[in-house]
């Protein structure tokens, strides 16, 4: 092979050791990111406090990929879906894998130094807590709790960037995210659920077991009960109730109906169409707020 197509078969799987060929990771966490930025800043944010943002959530998302494809190498050799992943095929050495994280970690502390310290602060907690969400699936049946806290804290870091002090609002979206994180995940989880019991690692999935669709479902009603409450407390009008509600109730309904059927490919349909949740979130909140 000509270095030329080494370097780009090199350069191919780095990008999707960072997840770049799969952007529903980077959408997930950008768009509980953006509602923290517009509800903090009551409109439109700075544009470099919005560029900074989402910067951060592109590199912390491709570090975070990375993180917990070094740590689960061994795992994700066993399971059909993501046994060949750059790290657990080879394609990408553990040395190779490391550099780019590092590179990517320096880039997303250079970005956060532009803030003041308590938003700092969140920043190296959530490291932290990046580090420590890979393990969690050996020992516990909550790694998609610990993922909804980690895609959550931007909304916390963005009301501290701006100054503003973290509002009950925050709160809200806080713990709101934190549920549709689980959700999400646990729709992801479904997928390798019989993968993942043979080889003993645990999940939301495993846990629920036959019950899965009702506690989704369950989790689906907070989170709409969450969303009526902050359009009450922020008093938006009828457009985020149509966009933030309605519309994501329809889509909530059509994941059950998803679901249902208890089939890889339906689940995996389910889990993509969160991301227009987010947007429909996202388009309620900002148009109540142009």
């Amino acid at each position: 092979m000509s270095n030329r197509l080494f370097f780009i078969k090199k350069c191919y799987n780095l990008a999707q050791l960072m997840r770049i060929n799969q952007p529903i990771g980077f959408f997930l966490l950008l768009w509980p990111t953006l509602w923290g930025l517009w509800l903090s800043n009551r409109g439109i944010p700075d544009h470099v406090i919005l560029i900074v943002f989402v910067t951060g959530v592109l590199c912390m998302r491709s570090a975070g990929c990375i993180i917990n494809d070094y740590v689960d190498c061994d795992i994700d050799s066993r399971v059909r879906r993501t046994k060949m992943r750059p790290l657990s095929s080879g394609a990408i050495t553990k040395k190779e894998a490391s550099t780019v994280l590092l590179i990517l970690l320096i880039i997303a502390l250079a970005l956060v130094l532009i803030f003041n310290f308590v938003t700092i602060i969140l920043s190296l907690v959530a490291l932290i807590l990046s580090g420590i969400y890979p393990y969690l699936k050996r020992y516990t049946y909550f790694p998609q709790l610990m993922l909804g806290i980690l895609f959550s804290w931007p909304i916390l870091m963005a009301f501290t960037a701006i100054n503003y002090p973290v509002s009950t609002t925050a709160w809200l979206l806080f713990m709101m995210n934190i549920i549709w994180t689980i959700v999400y995940d646990t729709q992801y989880a479904m997928i390798d659920r019989e993968d993942d019991k043979y080889i003993g690692v645990k999940s939301s999935a495993v846990l629920f077991g036959n019950m899965d669709k009702f506690v989704i479902g369950i989790f689906q009603f907070i989170i709409i009960f969450i969303l009526g409450i902050i359009g009450w407390k922020e008093r938006f009008t009828v457009v985020f109730y149509f966009f933030s509600l309605f519309g994501v109730t329809i889509i909530f309904i059509w994941q059950q109906i998803l679901i249902n059927e208890r089939k890889r490919t339906q689940y995996f349909k389910a889990f993509l169409s969160n991301n227009y949740i987010g947007a429909l979130i996202f388009m309620g909140i900002a148009l109540n707020l142009y």
